[in-house]
């Protein structure tokens, strides 16, 4: 099934059920309101979701609405974690080598991961509101799961199991802030503003067998201003797969109902299937060149972040974002 939140006043929005298609919507209300709450009680929840899915597929339920992704909220609002990964290796030994840095032998084998902030995540269609071009705006084209409880000490395979629901991602990056960041020892903080989500996230059995053991092979399709940049391949160069991914995370905690997971950057080896953030564009131009073309966001910039399935079909509809300045989204309040 497919599920998205939109918009009704409140922080957490309105639970609604999306046609396979996208093209019709129906509130849950009489099931769930919220997200969460479907989360927390996915095994009675869900079954009961899953038959109004089945309802309004079929052109039977009565109070079917058009669906509109810009009425979309992230499909969970906020959430008790929010943690990315760097799964595609590819993506760092591009960017290390461009630096002319060795990755080091342990990255092949342990993933990379930051915790985000998850208080304030953006819809689809909002804007990315920045203070300043001269942060260095990028977007990042990711896949991100949405986890049941998980119990620590997991294994990857078990931790399969937790995962409830897929979804896309912006994982918006302020290059320029990164490295005085890192520098501390500390990781991100100020450079990973809100991240932006699909208008809707879709149970496992939607994606057919495209969901292979934790991956997702599909094409990431990034489009900025109006030009498509990327054309990546999501699933066979993915380095640790979701399992992983969350296990490394239960190593020390559980992960509780309601956690986002997300893969990192999607990254190829084969450079004609373009870049899934401009950050990796700038290092092969440095690796080629000697020195990047590519210049980052501007004001006024737009990022479409998509993936179709097999039958061409949207499969989580489109993240479509404006790069504005504060003052502009200040204006607006």
């Amino acid at each position: 099934m497919k599920l998205a939140t939109y918009r009704d006043g409140s922080r957490d929005g309105q639970l609604v059920v999306v046609s396979r298609d996208l093209s019709t919507a129906h509130y849950a209300t009489g099931i769930a309101n919220q997200m969460q709450q479907v989360l927390d009680d996915w095994n009675f929840m869900s079954p009961q979701l899953q038959d109004l899915y089945e309802t309004l597929n079929n052109g039977k339920a009565r109070h079917a609405f058009p669906f509109d992704p810009r009425q979309c909220m992230a499909p969970l609002p906020r959430a008790y974690q929010w943690a990315d990964g760097s799964a595609y290796i590819n993506h760092v030994e591009l960017v290390r080598k461009a630096r002319n840095s060795e990755v080091p032998d342990s990255f092949y084998a342990d993933p990379l991961m930051y915790q985000g902030a998850s208080d304030d995540f953006l819809g689809p269609c909002d804007d990315v509101v920045c203070a300043s071009e001269a942060f260095g705006i990028d977007f990042e084209a990711e896949v991100a799961v949405i986890t049941g409880d998980v119990r620590m000490g997991a294994t990857p395979e078990q931790a399969l199991d937790g995962i409830r629901l897929v979804m896309l991602a912006n994982d918006v990056s302020l290059r320029h802030l990164i490295p005085t960041e890192l520098a501390k020892g500390f990781g991100f903080f100020q450079s990973k503003p809100a991240t932006a989500f699909s208008p809707v996230a879709v149970t496992l059995d939607e994606l057919g067998d495209a969901w292979d053991k934790g991956r997702l092979h599909l094409t990431m399709q990034s489009t900025w201003n109006g030009r498509k940049v990327g054309m990546c391949d999501a699933g066979p160069e993915m380095t640790f797969h979701f399992g992983q991914l969350i296990a490394h995370i239960c190593k020390t905690r559980n992960v509780r109902a309601g956690s986002i997971i997300g893969s990192g950057t999607v990254s190829n080896k084969d450079w004609s299937h373009g870049y899934s953030c401009i950050a990796e564009k700038r290092a092969i131009e440095t690796i080629q060149d000697g020195k990047p073309s590519t210049e980052f966001m501007r004001y006024g910039d737009t990022i479409r972040i998509e993936m179709k399935g097999r039958d061409g079909q949207t499969m989580f509809g489109a993240i479509e974002q404006e790069i504005v300045p504060l003052e502009k989204d200040l204006a607006k309040r």
